[in-house]
Formats: structure tokens, sequence, C-alpha cells
């Protein structure tokens, strides 16, 4: 499992989520979030490395070290 950034241009994936996110009440920034953790599992697909991904979150601090 990647832990660290490994897709090109990390600042534009942050905008386009920050954009997706801008004006949407918390319920619904919650509800797009949890609809794209979603799609993103569905292209993971592999239940071991879902496993993985939400044991690493839960134990990464909440702001960067």
């Amino acid at each position: 499992m990647k832990t660290n950034p490994h897709f090109q241009d990390a600042d534009a994936f942050y905008e386009q989520l920050l954009d997706a996110h801008a004006g949407l009440s918390r319920e619904d920034s919650e509800l797009l979030n949890a609809r794209l953790i979603l799609l993103l599992a569905n292209q993971i697909g592999d239940a071991s490395v879902l496993k993985a991904c939400i044991d690493a979150a839960r134990d990464m601090p909440a702001t960067p070290v």
C-alpha cells in the first residue's frame, strides 16, 4: 500500500477537491466525501488493500507532521 503521494500534480488534485466542496453545507460535503470514497474503493477493488488503507488513515496524525 502506498502511503506517500503517488500521483502527478498533487496541488491540482487538492484544488479540484476544494472546488468540489465549495458552497456545500457540511452534510453535503460529507456526502460528497462518502460518494468519492466509494468510487475510489471501486477502482481499488481489493478488500485487503481497502482495509489496510482504512487502518492507515485511522493511524495517521490529524495534521501533517
